[in-house]
């Protein structure tokens, strides 16, 4: 693993959903892989380009002081709660789509989203398809036959730089049916992006999706972007993290005009959530304490016109 760089925020928040399963008093999802995907090599890299702090003691850390170190700075990192949050919301929404006939599952940008390794029993029909940039696809790869694990049959890699090549080219190289429905999943991706970028993965998905289709996407308050994230509590530490790794936060949207926005594009809003509202669904008595970021929303959309 000599080269994960393109892939470190979806390495850390793969660990974020390990440790909310072993850390946290009453988990909303069961997602044990980080522990596996995400050796301790990778957790020391990680810590010394987004946290050196937490490193910084004396003599050399062990390799439990290493993944205790990691445990406990996603634990604390800005964006935890929401991560584990925008998972829930979306494979509720899934499950949802699965239960009204929808048969296949588009992940655009995966990263090391591990719904393969653990899909419930609703999902066995599921044709599952990840889209993901060639390098951080292969070190996924690479991590899953490092570790002896065997890629369930419903699981299809298509590598794609989605920066390059629209959603609808790079699913014309894969299984994917675009007269039936699909269940597209775009998390933690859009912030790193360019508006243009954003708006023409969304029309994309729009192109492919028949009647019944539906994308779940998260996205950051573009406010925070006009306002160099003054005043929101935990951006600058975020900021500063993603920065480290080099992916830098680019754009968001703003709720309030995200209904014309899609509609531009031909999708239509089904439903808009901020963290907060998440946080009153699934964390109402705040057992797990977890706390989203005021500025992180998240949307489920289909086709325009669409009853």
């Amino acid at each position: 693993m000599d080269d994960f760089t393109a892939s470190s925020t979806a390495l850390v928040t793969c660990r974020m959903r390990a440790v909310h399963g072993r850390l946290d008093a009453a988990p909303i999802i069961d997602d044990p892989w980080g522990d596996t995907l995400v050796p301790v090599e990778v957790l020391r890299v990680l810590l010394e380009k987004m946290a050196p702090e937490r490193l910084a003691i004396a003599g050399e850390l062990s390799d439990a002081e290493i993944a205790a170190a990691a445990d406990r700075f996603v634990r604390d990192f800005g964006p935890y709660g929401n991560v584990i949050l925008r998972t829930r919301f979306n494979e509720d929404a899934l499950a949802a789509a699965v239960a009204r006939g929808v048969r296949q599952y588009v992940i655009i940008g995966a990263g090391f989203d591990s719904f393969i390794l653990r899909q419930p029993g609703w999902a066995a029909d599921l044709a599952i398809i990840e889209l993901d940039h060639p390098a951080s696809q292969a070190l996924k790869r690479q991590r899953l036959e490092e570790c002896g694990i065997a890629v369930p049959a419903n699981a299809h890699f298509t590598p794609a730089d989605l920066g390059k090549t629209s959603v609808r080219e790079a699913l014309s190289n894969s299984v994917f049916n675009p007269a039936e429905p699909a269940f597209f999943a775009w998390l933690g991706v859009t912030m790193y992006l360019t508006r243009e970028q954003n708006l023409g993965t969304l029309r994309s998905v729009a192109e492919v999706s028949a009647p019944g289709s539906e994308i779940v996407f998260s996205y950051m308050h573009q406010a925070v972007f006009d306002s160099a994230g003054a005043g929101v509590e935990r951006y600058d530490e975020l900021e500063s993290g993603v920065r480290a790794v080099g992916e830098p936060l680019v754009s968001g949207f703003d709720p309030a005009t995200l209904e014309d926005d899609l509609a531009s594009v031909g999708l239509q809003l089904l439903e808009g959530c901020t963290d907060a509202d998440l946080e009153r669904r699934y964390d109402a008595d705040g057992v797990n304490k977890l706390q989203g970021f005021e500025i992180s929303l998240i949307a489920r959309a289909g086709p325009a016109g669409a009853p």
